[in-house]
């Protein structure tokens, strides 16, 4: 009985104890710092307990988080029945000074009041607020600590302050309206629907002109979300209208687990007001509708568009979000349309028709076939030319092309053939290795008219030319070039700027045929060009046999000067030049049996298609010099024949004198002359 009387006192004693400290207002003042500490500990905010009353059937709570943002709550509640019946008012005049508790930067104020009214195990909250200037009243039943139902009505909320608040900029301004009406929202027995209107939406366009580089006119919209929830199905129908662009969707979702059966349909005006959602730098208009069905293992997006004016249709399967395969099949799309919407100069014009069909997107595993070809294909000459500082006009260019692609892990290839007025381009096999950026090609090119390509080489040329090789670009850039040209064969190489060409057996008449020049020397002739690109400087070694010349004035003068025929001797010798630009500097030393023509430093402007030459001609011991100047192809001659004359003179006074005065004459001129 003693021990009985001892523990009925200490439960006495302890409940008396807690009763003091938790209902008492000595004992209010003991918990006070205590709970102002823990409040500080969690909100990390310079908090303050400004009034903690606590009794045993009531309370009242006045938190100041940090000067100018309070929580005030009061009310009475039951021990035994656990029921309560508390008012609050929230009034956070400064939300910017919260960041350390709300995790994210807010702006401006939030007010919100009512009351929650129930015990532990159901209970209801009803209350008001004024957020982004909006009347918005709420409902919301608790069914042991869990929301069981969600009644909320937002009056005309005011989109603008609303992102204000959210410490983002003002991209657009709008009244919002917001019906939420959950009877039930506990998973898989949902009940309950939700309206969104969203009226008078207008979009800032100089925040997007300064944010996103993007210039849009005057948009206006609206937008509309009705969504009925049952069971584990959300039925909804989605519409977003501007005089920019028209979203619209609607159908079936399951979210646990994800199922989808819905369609869609996006016109879009202009792209270019969509950046800040999708990145994509892109512009122009869009239509393009199509459907989404399946769940999150195997989801199937199908649908068409009008992309850059063509018919395109496509299908992508999904897995797990990620794309698993794609096929595509796009008709009659127009090239400078494609141009214009990824923002690029407007190269040419042309019909595209590519069919995909990837049968593996995934980057490290990719597989697939491509096949496109272009028809009715027109370049821009105009721009090409004022693009690429051609300084004369490039002609008028017609082409088409067909591709067949086929991708293979890492690994690209392509058999592309290219038509046009001015060159084919057949290549076999192009391979691209996405890993390293290396590209391998054979190929093979004809040009049909050299003279078309004026624009480029600054040069009137003559005839065709077809050449192959095989080109390599990885960290550097290697190309090889074959052709059967002017009776002969030309061997280049080029690594990056610098080109290495072997001539063999090339026919003097056929260059110079090619090269408008005039037709003066018949030769085979060897030789090696090394010329950088880059600088536009080389020099030329060549061996030049079996010579013959054509007739000319240089021979002509020769002729009737040294009164030998040069036409009917065969030449061998060298030939050098030293290319800078369009000047070079050229020298030739030929030999036959009995003469020789020699010339140094001989000037030669390819692109004003001038001469300055000095020819020194020693024909059979007789010596002749010649100088060229003025157009290539009808120079200025003169003649130098006071070596000849004097030569012949002294043959002539010898014969006299030998007439006159007998065979000695010859060591008296020899003392003359």
């Amino acid at each position: 009985m003693k021990y009985l009387t001892w523990l009925i006192g200490a439960l006495v004693a302890i409940l008396t104890i807690v009763y003091v400290v938790a209902f008492t207002g000595f004992g209010n003042s003991i918990l006070k710092p205590v709970v102002e500490s823990k409040i500080k500990e969690q909100t990390k905010l310079d908090s303050k307990l400004e009034v903690f009353s606590l009794s045993i059937n009531d309370f009242k709570i006045v938190l100041e988080l940090n000067r100018n943002n309070t929580v005030e709550i009061e009310g009475t509640y039951s021990l035994f029945s656990q029921s309560f019946n508390v008012k609050y008012n929230v009034a956070l005049k400064e939300l910017k000074t919260l960041q350390p508790l709300t995790s994210m930067q807010l702006q401006d104020s939030f007010f919100t009041n009512g009351t929650v009214q129930g015990n532990t195990k159901l209970f209801t909250v009803l209350g008001q607020s004024n957020v982004a200037k909006s009347t918005t009243d709420y409902k919301v039943v608790m069914t042991d600590l869990n929301p069981s139902s969600i009644i909320a009505k937002v009056d005309t909320a005011d989109l603008k302050s609303l992102l204000h608040m959210l410490n983002q900029k003002s991209y657009a301004s709008a009244d919002v309206n917001l019906d939420v009406n959950f009877k039930n929202i506990t998973p898989h027995k949902l009940d309950g629907d939700i309206l969104l209107i969203t009226k008078n939406g207008k979009l800032n366009s100089r925040v997007m002109q300064k944010d996103f580089n993007i210039t849009i006119p005057a948009t206006a919209f609206a937008m509309n979300l009705n969504a009925k929830l049952k069971g584990d199905d959300v039925n909804y129908a989605y519409i977003l209208d501007s005089n920019l662009a028209k979203i619209t969707s609607g159908g079936k979702i399951i979210p646990q687990p994800l199922k989808v059966d819905a369609k869609y349909a996006l016109h879009v005006k202009e792209l270019a007001v969509l950046k800040p959602i999708t990145s994509a730098d892109i512009r122009g208009k869009l239509n393009l509708h199509g459907t989404i069905t399946g769940d999150k293992a195997n989801m199937v997006v199908k649908g068409k568009s009008d992309l850059a004016s063509s018919k395109t249709t496509f299908s992508a399967v999904l897995h797990d979000f990620a794309t698993k395969s794609v096929k595509a099949d796009i008709k009659g799309l127009k090239l400078q349309k494609l141009l214009y919407m990824v923002k690029q100069p407007h190269y040419a014009d042309a019909l595209l028709n590519t069919n995909i069909n990837i049968t593996n997107a995934d980057p490290k595993n990719l597989s697939g076939i491509i096949k496109s070809n272009i028809t009715k294909g027109i370049v821009d000459s105009k721009y090409v030319t004022k693009a690429y500082k051609f300084k004369s006009m490039m002609p008028r260019t017609t082409f088409n092309a067909v591709a067949y692609t086929t991708l293979n892990k890492n690994n690209i290839d392509t058999k592309l053939n290219f038509i046009s007025n001015l060159a084919n381009l057949d290549i076999k096999k192009v391979h691209f290795d996405t890993k390293n950026a290396s590209l391998r090609s054979d190929y093979k090119v004809k040009v049909h008219n050299l003279d078309k390509l004026y624009f480029v080489t600054q040069k009137h040329l003559k005839g065709s030319l077809i050449a192959n090789g095989e080109l390599k670009k990885a960290k550097d850039l290697d190309v090889t070039l074959l052709s059967n040209i002017a009776g002969g064969k030309v061997d280049a190489k080029l690594h990056n700027d610098d080109l290495v060409a072997n001539l063999k057996s090339l026919q003097t008449l056929d260059v110079l045929d090619m090269l408008l020049y005039p037709k003066v020397f018949k030769s085979s002739i060897d030789g090696k060009l090394v010329y950088n690109l880059a600088d536009e400087k080389g020099d030329f070694k060549g061996v030049l046999s079996n010579g013959v010349f054509m007739p000319n004035q240089v021979l002509d003068l020769t002729k009737q000067y040294a009164h030998i025929d040069l036409y009917k001797q065969r030449f061998k010798g060298d030939v050098n030049a030293k290319i800078n630009k369009e000047k070079i500097i050229a020298s030739l030393d030929l030999k036959s049996n009995t003469s020789s023509i020699v010339t140094k430093n001989t000037k030669i402007d390819s692109k004003a298609n001038t001469i300055d030459s000095k020819i020194d001609i020693n024909a059979n011991g007789n010596p002749l010099s010649i100088t060229l100047k003025g157009n290539i192809k009808k120079p200025k001659i003169g003649v130098d024949a006071k070596k000849i004359i004097k030569k012949e003179a002294t043959k002539a006074i010898k014969k006299e004198i030998q007439k006159r005065i007998g065979k000695d004459v010859g060591n008296l001129l020899k003392g003359l002359f």
